[in-house]
């Protein structure tokens, strides 16, 4: 008998792990935009996505929608102590959208402004993430089923910490996919980004790590931690788990030694390897809550016949996804140059 919550709960957090590092590195493209030297730097780095990034978002509508047709509860609790943050993202992809169409047929000074506009709608959307990630981190109130808390429990100091470090590593991502992804003067600029952004994804993830932490004791007996009169450490519960963030600092570095070398593929390996220990970090501290921390996956969960009759259809389009998915990376792989261009 197939364990259908199971198998959607994990369908879900694959299809946001993939939207996080796919369209991360585009949005990190739009958060180094202000720093290229020239508006044909500016067209190669946009070029470098051009063919890849409508697909990129596919993803966060799988995510979403999933979680609302697969796990209604856990949607009509979350929408609501989200809310504010996630129409934020949501102008924030709107406006990015349109200024990347806008921008490559625009002239002069409208040029300069749908520069501006893919800038701050791909720093926007990044922000918001981060605000919508700190939110579920940290928790939600519920009662009897229903959120109960206000409309800005999610603005707080931590949230704001973990914009932050998201903003930062979204533009590790981009930076490290242009190193991947062009040569000569853009190449050595995205090479001098990759080392910024991973001195401060380091620092922010440091950060961050330690400060999720003490946002709930959950979190803390998870990792083996207790803190009473003095730290007390588990460390029958915490050793098996240190591979995780010692997977985070080997990508870190890997960014920095391979960047530092100017290679070309590694530091996006690199980078995607931080975002996976993340990623895997946050599994270990929240599962199996889908609403941190009181509704669990199962009990979130749509009736069985219905996750079955989804998976059904899910199991024939998904496939197609990841395959066209793969076969446009493989068909344009290779280096963007000035004479390069999709649109």
């Amino acid at each position: 008998m197939l364990d259908l919550p199971l198998i959607w709960a994990a369908l879900i957090a694959v299809a946001v792990l993939l939207y996080v590092v796919l369209d991360g590195f585009d949005l990190g493209i739009g958060i180094l935009f202000p720093f290229a030297r020239s508006k044909e730097e500016r067209d190669v780095m946009m070029n470098t996505v051009a063919p890849v990034w409508d697909g990129n978002e596919t993803w966060l509508v799988l995510g979403g929608g999933g979680l609302l047709a697969a796990f209604p509860l856990a949607y009509s609790v979350l929408m609501p102590a989200l809310y504010l943050p996630v129409l934020l993202m949501l102008a924030g992809l709107i406006l990015r959208g349109v200024a990347f169409e806008f921008r490559f047929r625009a002239r002069n000074r409208g040029r300069k402004f749908w520069t501006q506009m893919f800038a701050g709608g791909s720093t926007l959307t990044a922000a918001a993430q981060g605000l919508i990630l700190g939110g579920f981190i940290q928790g939600v109130a519920v009662e009897g089923d229903r959120f109960a808390g206000g409309a800005f429990d999610w603005l707080t100091p931590y949230t704001l910490l973990v914009a932050a470090g998201i903003v930062a590593g979204y533009a590790l991502l981009g930076g490290a996919w242009l190193m991947m992804k062009t040569t000569d003067n853009l190449h050595g600029d995205a090479r001098r980004w990759t080392l910024t952004s991973a001195a401060a994804v380091a620092v922010l993830l440091a950060a961050v790590s330690l400060a999720t932490l003490f946002v709930h004791p959950q979190i803390a007996e998870r990792w083996g931690l207790e803190a009473g009169s003095g730290l007390t450490i588990d460390w029958a519960a915490l050793a098996p788990l240190l591979a995780i963030p010692a997977l985070g600092l080997a990508g870190l570095l890997l960014v920095v030694s391979m960047a530092s070398k100017g290679s070309h593929r590694w530091p996006f390996v690199g980078a995607l390897t931080v975002f996976l220990s993340g990623y895997l970090g946050l599994a270990v501290s929240f599962m199996p809550d889908i609403v941190p921390y009181g509704i669990g996956f199962r009990e979130a969960a749509a009736p069985d016949n219905a996750l079955g009759l989804m998976l059904v259809g899910t199991g024939f389009i998904l496939p197609l996804i990841l395959g066209y998915t793969a076969w446009v990376y493989w068909v344009f792989r290779g280096k963007v140059t000035p004479e390069t261009g999709y649109h």
